[in-house]
């Protein structure tokens, strides 16, 4: 397929000095706008400086919201560049986008980035969320008849229900599904890599094609650790590709599998960072430990969010110090109308 150059991307590159190719999106049909987002995304890895895009999650369900952003802003004098909401609904153990689709839309609007997961539930358990269930088998998800698969396809619609109101109001979305799929706490992690790369290409296929989510850049994000690049579904089916990594010591040392995902060839970001550990964070990082290390180790890193609560931007330390680091692209810096209105 021809490449497309929005006019905004074309006045980027010109004003670089650089030649940088057009990135071909996994949908073929994406919009001009994720064509635009996503070439920014490439352009970023050639920078020297204001290549890394700062990012904070905000909440799930009908907790999601812009007050903590608005607290980093109160705090350093910065927005994130881009903000993150879940669609789980864990008090009513449901999918809702109702609340995240208001903050998703009101950040887009005053210029910043947007990211959606989903902590989906299993549709293999008819009575419970399920979403820590063990001994899922992936294969029922794919075969039409049966229960598995009519509560799949559900669930599958309200997600894509959610994600249309986005598209609808103009809003890009870096769509990021089945999360560190590669380990074993969520229903869908730790599997046979073929059979998940099936279910992953079959969201796909149903939201391209059928539903015409053309809003949407495919985010491939493991955990950090083992068989990082093992689940990866295909370049045709990806946009970018990251880590989720919750720990002090940013290293790879501490933080394994960035070669194999970085080799990928996709831009590369902490799709979720978390200081301290999965569980109960003191809330007293050092942030300044976080770009160090990015810098030092991550060279190819271009954004990064950090999760809420305790590990987020407002709970730590020296925050303001690493969002004014050279490196990063915070919502003031994204090019004019690369989120926002328009088309």
């Amino acid at each position: 397929m021809k490449a497309i150059f929005p006019p905004l991307f074309l006045a980027l590159w010109l004003s670089s000095g650089r030649s940088v190719p057009a990135a071909e999106p996994a949908n073929p049909n994406a919009s001009p706008k994720a064509r635009a987002i996503l070439n920014y995304f490439h352009a970023l890895g050639a920078r020297q400086e204001r290549r890394l895009l700062s990012g904070q999650f905000t909440g799930t369900g009908d907790r999601a919201n812009l007050e903590l952003l608005s607290r980093i802003h109160d705090q350093t004098g910065c927005w994130p560049a881009l903000m993150g909401v879940d669609y789980a609904d864990f008090s009513h153990r449901r999918l809702t986008s109702s609340a995240p689709n208001r903050s998703a839309i009101a950040y887009w609007h005053q210029g910043g980035l947007v990211t959606i997961s989903a902590h989906l539930y299993n549709p293999a358990n008819a009575t419970e969320y399920g979403l820590r269930d063990p001994g899922v088998d992936l294969n029922r998800l794919l075969v039409p008849g049966t229960e598995t698969y009519r509560r799949w396809m559900g669930e599958l619609d309200l997600a894509a229900d959610g994600l249309r109101e986005l598209r609808d109001a103009g809003v890009v979305v870096l769509w990021r599904p089945f999360h560190e799929m590669n380990g074993g706490w969520f229903w869908w992690g730790a599997k046979d890599p073929p059979t998940f790369i099936q279910v992953w290409r079959q969201m796909f296929d149903y939201f391209t094609r059928v539903k015409r989510l053309d809003n949407l850049l495919w985010v491939y994000s493991p955990n950090h650790g083992a068989k990082t690049a093992a689940y990866y579904p295909g370049d045709q089916y990806v946009d970018l590709v990251g880590l989720d990594a919750y720990t002090d010591f940013v290293d790879t040392h501490h933080i394994r599998g960035y070669a194999e995902v970085a080799r990928l060839g996709k831009p590369f970001g902490f799709t979720e960072f978390g200081p301290h550990g999965a569980q109960n964070p003191p809330g007293d990082y050092d942030y300044r430990r976080f770009i160090e290390g990015v810098t030092r180790d991550f060279p190819q890193a271009v954004f990064f969010m950090c999760w809420d609560w305790k590990w987020s931007l407002a709970a730590n330390t020296h925050t303001q110090e690493m969002l004014r680091h050279p490196w990063l692209v915070n919502r003031a810096e994204l090019p004019p109308g690369l989120a926002g209105a328009g088309r």
